[in-house]
């Protein structure tokens, strides 16, 4: 400790960080998009705590706010540029507030972030978030925004430290980038070729991860199941899955997004044979249609795409399977929607993440000819979403007096206050609410129950719990809680609540793990 001005100063790796009496700067990051952005915002919370920062809280100005955007929606700007506007004249009154803009966004937009909103104090791409805090500490000492974006990957995010939102489960990245070309994403011009990382480091992760108390990963990648391609080995993913599998500790698996295209039987023989990974599947359809499939340069059909389904089933009777669906791609006729109708019937998915077409700036698709009309795409998608709710619901019903272990989760459940229930995650990921159990549980315990009703997106279990199984993962949730109550609190001075985190694990744009695959 270093004492100026008779107050005690923590001396932080970026001296700009320096602030009063806490002795600590403040931060928030928001996040956009899909669950590689929540992977990288929990790089960039853990850099931040490594300069130095703490987390906001939920009420007053953070000394920083870190905005982590998406570029898939048509209007990503248009929230982004919102909420930099709000923040203008918060930056104003608050001396020394910095800004932040990274992610898909930023690396599409590079310099217009800038001249829209010259209050804006960093521009950082999706290949560089390691620099952010020496990007902070320039733009500080020398008055003016910094822009840097690397058009490669530098190092792997999983690399950089992090701060997890769940004590109990977490992102594993086993590959960046896409080489995939579909007419609708723009994502892999903006996160670039495939680049995987070596086995040996995933797995040495997920067992420096198991040690902390996570329970359960999710494998992340643009395309998932194409891990391998960058390191010549057709089969490195099936291989990954069944190695992870014999980490002792880990409990679940689960990865997201693969590509019809690249799943191949030894994934499923390996999601069959390996019992930690989970069955459960989010397969992305995009269109039942043939021809429409072929304008989006999807490199599969419709029977190709249902002889998966009907293999992943055959060997795992069980499988949740939850897919993503565009409605109104250009060009699209009554007839090539009933065919996605069609296969929603056939594929019975439990659930589906369903998007009416919108035009990304930068990609083939939005100056296509034949943009289907609002209205159309407006009632096509009314049509297909009440589809998809009564097949949910009758899966669900299946579910209907299976006993089933429940990973409690921490704000899974909106209204567990009002009606003294607790949620949490079947093996499958399907969202449960139960009563709570007599004896004390926490986020990351295992409990089983047995199912008494079903609705379309959840189940519940009204009678008492069975068995209530207290975890390792329990265990660091606790001792997270118990070190959050003891850290001295940031800066914070009032600002307005900007923009929502992402809803997890799969509501995602259309594509699952960012590009649509």
């Amino acid at each position: 400790m270093v004492e100026a001005h008779g107050k005690a100063l923590r001396r932080c790796p970026y001296p700009g960080l320096v602030s009063g009496e806490s002795g600590l700067k403040s931060y928030k990051v928001v996040t956009h998009g899909c669950q590689m952005n929540v992977h990288d915002s929990e790089r960039l919370s853990g850099l931040l705590e490594d300069a130095g920062y703490v987390k906001a809280g939920s009420e007053g100005d953070p000394d920083l706010v870190v905005f982590n955007t998406c570029a898939v929606r048509e209007n990503a700007d248009n929230k982004l540029y919102g909420n930099l506007g709000q923040l203008a004249p918060v930056k104003t009154r608050h001396k020394g507030m910095q800004i932040a803009v990274g992610g898909c966004l930023a690396q599409k937009d590079r310099e217009t972030i800038v001249k829209r909103a010259p209050w804006v104090d960093v521009v950082f791409g999706t290949h560089n978030i390691g620099h952010l805090p020496a990007l902070l500490e320039r733009a500080a000492v020398e008055r003016r925004a910094q822009v840097e974006i690397l058009e490669s990957l530098e190092t792997f995010p999983s690399t950089l430290p992090t701060r997890r939102e769940s004590a109990y489960a977490a992102w594993v990245a086993i590959s960046v980038g896409c080489n995939n070309t579909c007419t609708f994403c723009i994502v892999p011009a903006l996160r670039g070729k495939e680049e995987d990382r070596r086995p040996g480091d995933v797995l040495a992760e997920i067992e420096a991860l198991v040690d902390e108390g996570v329970i359960e990963v999710t494998l992340l990648g643009q395309n998932v199941n194409a891990y391998g391609s960058d390191l010549g080995d057709r089969e490195a993913f099936s291989k990954l899955l069944r190695a992870a599998g014999q980490i002792e500790g880990l409990e679940r698996i689960r990865f997201t997004s693969p590509h019809p295209r690249d799943f191949t039987d030894d994934v499923i023989a390996a999601m069959a044979e390996t019992p930690n990974v989970m069955h459960q599947l989010h397969m992305p359809l995009q269109s039942g249609s043939d021809r429409v499939l072929k304008a989006m340069r999807r490199s599969y059909r419709q029977e190709r795409f249902l002889g998966i389904i009907r293999k992943v089933r055959e060997a795992m009777p069980d499988a949740a399977i939850s897919t993503d669906i565009i409605v109104g791609f250009p060009g699209e006729t009554e007839e090539d929607f009933e065919e996605t109708m069609h296969t929603v019937r056939e594929a019975r998915f439990t659930n589906a993440f369903t998007f009416q077409y919108s035009k990304r700036p930068g990609t083939p698709a939005a100056e296509m000819a034949d943009q289907v009309p609002k209205e159309v795409v407006q009632a096509r998608y009314d049509r297909l979403i009440a589809l998809q709710e009564e097949i949910s619901w009758d899966e669900n019903k299946k579910q209907v007096g299976r006993v089933l272990e429940v990973l409690v989760a921490e704000g899974e459940g909106k209204k567990d206050d009002r009606t003294q229930r607790l949620s949490g995650r079947a093996p499958d990921n399907r969202l449960v609410h139960f009563s709570k159990p007599e004896q004390p549980v926490r986020p990351g315990d295992l409990v089983t129950v047995e199912i008494t009703y079903a609705a379309p997106h959840h189940l519940l279990a009204e009678g008492p719990a069975l068995s209530v199984r207290r975890t390792r993962a329990g265990d660091a949730w606790e001792k997270r809680q118990a070190a959050a109550a003891a850290k001295p609190a940031g800066v914070m001075l009032g600002l307005p609540k900007i923009g929502a985190p992402a809803e997890l694990p799969l509501a995602a744009p259309a594509g699952g793990a960012c590009c649509g695959d």
